[in-house]
């Protein structure tokens, strides 16, 4: 049985990664996660946006969330940007790894990831 202490030692350790999937910051990570994201690999994709904004401190700028089915099944997994002002940006058939570049090239350099985007596969 968990006891009470334990209970309040598993919520601060969550509470940053939950305040990021709730936040409502300037620019929107949106991880599909509908059945077909989840069997193609979103959940590794979330995690390592989340984490990956946790660590940079870009808590206050940057919300990750999660969302139902996108409706392009065939790129999952799906993410899309929404940044305050500009178009959103959706990137495609992601992975852990390509999340952390678009983590330092995009949502910190500012510059999108044209290879992982839709326009890039469509072509």
């Amino acid at each position: 049985m968990i006891s009470l202490a334990d209970l309040a030692a598993i919520r601060e350790k969550m509470k940053d990664k939950v305040v990021i999937r709730e936040g409502s910051a300037q620019t929107r990570v949106v991880v599909g996660m509908a059945t077909c994201g989840i069997a193609a690999g979103a959940r590794p994709v979330l995690n390592a946006f989340s984490e990956g904004v946790n660590k940079e401190g870009l808590t206050d700028k940057i919300t990750v969330t999660q969302t139902g089915c996108i409706g392009i099944c065939q790129y999952e997994p799906v993410v899309e940007i929404y940044e305050d002002g500009k178009d959103k940006t959706t990137y495609v058939k992601l992975t852990a790894e390509k999340a952390e570049r678009i983590i330092k090239e995009h949502l910190i350099g500012g510059k999108v990831v044209a290879e992982y985007t839709i326009g890039a596969i469509e072509k």
